[in-house]
């Protein structure tokens, strides 16, 4: 993969693979092989006190290792979830955004690493931000390149 893609077809993809993020209309901002972000509307996650849905705030917290992992170039290797931790900051009122990063010295890492065991940790911080700019959310997630079969 390329470190520039096309943004509509990632969002299109991620809409496939996991068909709730389409119906939470999750969209893909940036995919790179260090960076991700995508963004949350408010709209269908609202929950009954007006705010977002905690579950969906963790939910584009989360996919984005799923993304970054998508650049690893080890064969047959997939990037797994192993745990997210996700401390609520504030209530979200508007649409947020969703982003993480990861060195390119930890990308090299956990490819050669997963390349002569068969897998490898990494972790991803994330901050879920509002559209004043206000942090609501940040996480902590353990994910694994692992080479299946």
């Amino acid at each position: 993969m390329t470190d520039e893609i096309d943004l509509a077809a990632a969002t299109a993809n991620v809409h496939t693979v996991i068909p709730i993020l389409g119906a939470m209309g999750i969209e893909v901002l940036e995919a790179t092989p260090g960076s991700a972000a995508a963004r949350l509307p408010s709209g269908p996650n609202v929950n009954h006190f007006g705010v977002a849905y905690a579950g969906s705030l963790f939910s584009v917290a989360e996919m984005l290792g799923g993304i970054i992992g998508g650049f690893f170039t080890v064969p047959g290797a997939v990037p797994l979830v192993k745990r997210v931790e996700i401390d609520f900051t504030r209530p979200a009122t508007t649409a947020v955004t969703a982003r993480t990063t990861l060195s390119d010295a930890e990308i090299a890492r956990v490819q050669e690493e997963a390349a002569a065991n068969g897998k490898s940790n990494f972790e991803l911080v994330t901050e879920v931000i509002d559209e004043a700019g206000t942090v609501v959310a940040r996480t902590r997630g353990d994910y694994q390149l692992r080479v299946l079969g």
